[in-house]
């Protein structure tokens, strides 16, 4: 069994994450006798690694403006335009080449400097006993120096599809970089097998919990199965979209035929990063009642805040340090010293299954109107009369809530039927009206004039705040923030991955439905099988791999970018995320489903309308640097 790290040494782990050094790479010195000055002091050493870990894009700072408000789960408030968010923007389409989008730089310029400076690392460092820097952790440090570059290879290729791939210790100014595009297949092809590379020389953890957060073989393992699941996936793999699209050499950038035997690639890669992870004891992250049932709503609630010192042991790629407190804030009620602006959709709060495991919602119709499913038991109308109170130690449904009571209410009596009798996942994601508040001892009011409400800018325009990854604990007037990891990467990802590919190469594998039920399991609602107590298995491979986008979708919600990412790589994004959106009636002041009445606050009303065109599957390459090299090709469509 693995070792977990004590939270004594959380703060070392930080440290090393984000240390002062993290600047080297904007000035990062190519003259030898400064080179061979940082690569003979252990600290100086550690300090150029860790500046290159830097480069790892915080996921909070993602859901509050980048990839996870680009999809339709996370949803800021529209009047963040007006004050100089560029979101807002993003969701209707209005960027080009020369928009400086929020991760441009990150991705862009600082990845590649990050990649410069672990190949510098790579050539240059060298044990020195004297200091305690023995060849065991220079093996180390070169390993994750590898595992580095592949993944910032990664991130870029998910981005862009088409990037330059510049090896070894180019100088930044010179003609050396002035390179065109490497065809997509290639990238990944030499990705994973630096991923492979360095996980053989890496651990698949380490007993020195001051290491924390630095690459395992696991975390290769995990970079490498997404890498191949995405490589795998329609909008690369047989779109014949870019098949006029080729680099400065006349290479096509993008292989316009099919290959099956990606899906099956891919499916073996997540296997085996499952068996590994399993191995070293990782699983889903479980809290369980008191008669040893699972506790669905503590489980998932806490398997983003707990860390793996005290028993989390479903976080396969952590970073160390996150920055939570913006995200943190923005999510909060505005009545409660929040913002209050950063929300979710009507769409992802529509995903959510019900109680019963069955999904509420079928589709919509053409003026925006849900299709219900009637076999679910949902209904948007009208008012629960009762509490609903379920088995866990869940305690944010009632003022009467304790860890200690056998139940605990879900949601009071007078909740909108439309937030009742959902899965435990709802919940612990979405914050609506009249939930109750447990820090403020009130229900929320986001109605027009509430304490939470508009007209100002800072309330949720969509009727509904975020509440997945903020702690309960948060607390903005005394500047709480409860230290937890950033999650990158978890076992449920795994999980569902791996069924997703499976599906594709081996449909009717019955590993799917497993994978699929100890998903199922842990959320609290029915698994797929027979009989009583479950619902149907899908009953053929579009079926089940519509239940599988669907179960991704609401399990990994609000989580880096993924939703974006899927929506991208299936090709569903024009129809996804074009169109209008809805959510609660913004400037309703009564608490009332009265659909006749302009007044009322629990009404489907336009929220925006969103453009996604064929371009947007890529992110344009910055205008500048195409002026400025020749050889690169700018994305089809943004010409």
């Amino acid at each position: 069994m693995r070792n977990f790290i004590t939270k004594a040494f959380i703060a070392s782990s930080v440290i090393f994450c984000l240390g002062s050094c993290t600047d080297y790479l904007d000035k990062e010195p190519d003259d030898y006798e400064t080179l061979e000055k940082v690569f003979s002091d252990k600290s100086e050493v550690e300090g150029w690694l860790s500046a290159i870990y830097s480069g790892i894009v915080e996921n909070y700072a993602s859901c509050m403006r980048g990839f996870d408000s680009m999809a339709d789960d996370i949803a800021p408030s529209v009047g963040w335009e007006a004050y100089g968010w560029p979101v807002i923007g993003y969701q209707k389409g209005n960027f080009d080449p020369t928009t400086d989008w929020e991760y441009r730089g990150a991705y862009w310029y600082t990845l590649p400097r990050r990649t410069r400076s672990a190949y510098t690392l790579l050539n240059r460092i060298h044990s020195l006993p004297e200091q305690g820097l023995n060849d065991q952790e220079v093996e180390y440090m070169k390993n994750e120096a590898k595992f580095l570059i592949a993944y910032n290879n990664y991130c870029r290729l998910t981005v862009w599809g088409a990037v330059p791939v510049q090896e070894g210790t180019a100088n930044l100014e010179s003609d050396s970089l002035m390179i065109g595009q490497t065809p997509f297949d290639d990238v990944v092809r030499d990705t994973e097998a630096k991923l492979l590379e360095a996980a053989k020389g890496l651990p698949p953890f380490y007993t020195d919990a001051k290491k924390y957060g630095r690459a395992t073989s696991i975390m290769c393992y995990a970079i490498r199965a997404r890498l191949l699941l995405f490589a795998a996936s329609p909008l690369v793999n047989g779109n014949s979209d870019y098949s006029n699209y080729r680099n400065n050499k006349g290479q096509l950038i993008f292989n316009p035929a099919y290959d099956p035997a990606k899906w099956e690639k891919a499916a073996k890669a997540c296997k085996e990063l499952i068996d590994l992870a399993a191995t070293n004891g990782h699983g889903l992250y479980k809290e369980y009642n008191s008669d040893g049932t699972i506790d669905p709503y503590m489980s998932f609630q806490n398997m983003l805040f707990v860390t793996a010192n005290r028993g989390n042991n479903e976080i396969l790629f952590p970073r160390a340090w996150v920055n939570s407190d913006s995200y943190d804030e923005h999510a909060q009620p505005r009545g409660t010293a929040g913002n209050g602006g950063l929300g979710v959709s009507q769409t992802l709060v529509d995903a959510f299954y019900m109680k019963n495991g069955l999904a509420p919602i079928k589709g919509y119709n053409a003026d925006g109107s849900p299709v219900i499913n009637p076999a679910s038991g949902y209904t948007e109308t009208g008012f629960s009369d009762a509490d609903d109170k379920e088995k866990t130690k869940w305690i944010e449904g009632a003022p009467d809530g304790s860890a200690k009571n056998a139940t605990n209410v879900i949601t009071q009596a007078g909740t909108f039927n439309m937030y009742c009798n959902r899965e435990p996942r709802f919940y612990i994601t979405v914050l609506y009206n009249g939930a109750w508040f447990r820090r403020e001892g009130r229900n929320t009011q986001f109605y027009s004039g509430g304490y939470d409400g508009g007209p100002t800018h800072d309330a949720p325009s969509y009727g509904y705040l975020v509440r997945k990854k903020v702690s309960p604990d948060v607390d903005p007037r005394q500047r709480v923030h409860p230290y937890r990891p950033g999650v990158l990467y978890r076992m449920g990802d795994a999980y569902l991955d791996y069924a997703e590919a499976l599906n594709e190469c081996d449909p009717g594998n019955p590993d799917i439905v497993k994978y699929l039920n100890l998903i199922r399991e842990r959320a609290g609602i029915p698994q797929y099988g027979t009989g009583a107590g479950y619902v149907p298995v899908p009953g053929n491979q579009e079926e089940m791999r519509e239940a599988i986008h669907h179960e991704r979708r609401v399990e990994l919600a609000c989580e880096n970018g993924t939703r974006w990412f899927d929506l991208r790589r299936w090709k569903e994004a024009e129809k996804q995320l074009t169109g209008t959106f809805y959510g609660m009636n913004f400037a309703g002041t009564l608490n009332s489903d009265n659909k006749s009445n302009p007044k009322s606050y629990f009404v489907r009303t336009p929220v925006m309308t969103r453009s996604f065109s064929k371009k947007n599957y890529w992110m344009p390459i910055p205008q500048d640097d195409i002026d400025k090299n020749p050889n690169l090709r700018q994305l089809p469509g943004w010409n």
